[in-house]
């Protein structure tokens, strides 16, 4: 029963990396860039809800929505003020260090605003807990919502980006985006709209995995984030069923890591299969090999 114990909080801390991971995903598959300042907003959605709820006194669904709508806000600014002037720079590796220096100014800022310690977050989930095999098995109701919440916004994005009307701008600026732009489609707009969701995915992220481990500091959202990338490259980056699949098996992989081998080396884990992974299928479990034309 112990397996199925340690099963259930991977693929619940799977789910929290898939959610994080299609945000990865979203951007690199139509953007062609690395958002490594992602996973600080992950953090800053976590303080936004915590600040609602004990200085606001906001209820916290309500909370949770405004955090949605910080974390939209602030991921659009971050492509417009920092990477859509680097662009056309030439060299992904400038938009590269410009996403990981607004990384670092995300988290100094929660520094000077919240300081180092960390800071008990309130469980914003009320469901009761599930019960199996005569209380051999304990399912939290945290664990319930966060995976349905990965399958519902897996559902839904892939839904909205093959049958709405700014999805299928997604995939032409995806394709090409010269080609898109020259079709009528406003590739900033196309791709500031990217950056808002998975902002927002961002919030309800960290949301769930604050309320799961329920302490937030400056930092809460760098491993994830970082984990949040490894799952989207494991599952092939730039598909949204893969990045599901990869967050959840590279959860349940550390999960297994830490009960059955040692906790101290549960990551080392984690990157080691990334590494044989990408040996045998360079492009991830669901990417396309794309060739070159030259």
């Amino acid at each position: 029963m112990s397996f199925l114990t340690y099963l259930k909080d991977g693929i619940s801390l799977g789910s929290v990396y898939a959610i994080i991971a299609l945000g990865y995903t979203m951007v690199y598959g139509i953007a062609k860039m690395l958002n490594f300042a992602h996973g600080d907003v992950i953090m800053v959605g976590a303080y936004v809800v915590l600040m609602m709820i004990t200085r606001a006194g906001l209820h916290p669904l309500l909370a949770v929505l405004i955090a949605m709508a910080a974390c939209t806000v602030l991921g659009m600014t971050i492509e417009m003020v920092a990477y859509r002037p680097l662009r056309k720079a030439g060299s992904p590796l400038a938009v590269l260090i410009t996403a990981i220096g607004v990384s670092y100014l995300l988290q100094n800022i929660a520094l000077l605003m919240f300081g180092a310690d960390g800071k008990t977050f309130i469980n914003v989930v009320s469901l009761p807990s599930l019960s199996l095999f005569d209380g051999g098995l304990v399912i939290s109701g945290t664990t319930i919502v966060t995976i349905l919440a990965n399958i519902i916004i897996m559902i839904c994005l892939t839904l909205f980006v093959k049958k709405t009307k700014q999805g299928r701008a997604m995939q032409a600026v995806s394709e090409d985006r010269d080609a898109a732009q020259l079709m009528g489609i406003n590739v900033n707009g196309t791709i500031s709209l990217t950056f808002a969701i998975g902002s927002a995915l961002a919030a309800i992220a960290g949301v769930l995995l604050c309320s799961a481990y329920p302490v937030v500091t400056p930092y809460t959202g760098a491993m994830p984030g970082i984990k949040a990338f490894v799952a989207a490259v494991f599952g092939g980056i730039g598909s949204i069923p893969g990045a599901m699949l990869g967050g959840i098996l590279l959860g349940v992989i550390e999960i297994l890591g830490r009960a059955y081998i040692s906790s101290q080396v549960a990551d080392a884990i984690v990157f080691g299969v990334l590494i044989i992974v990408l040996l045998v299928k360079p492009s991830g479990l669901f990417g396309k090999n794309v060739q070159e034309k030259v």
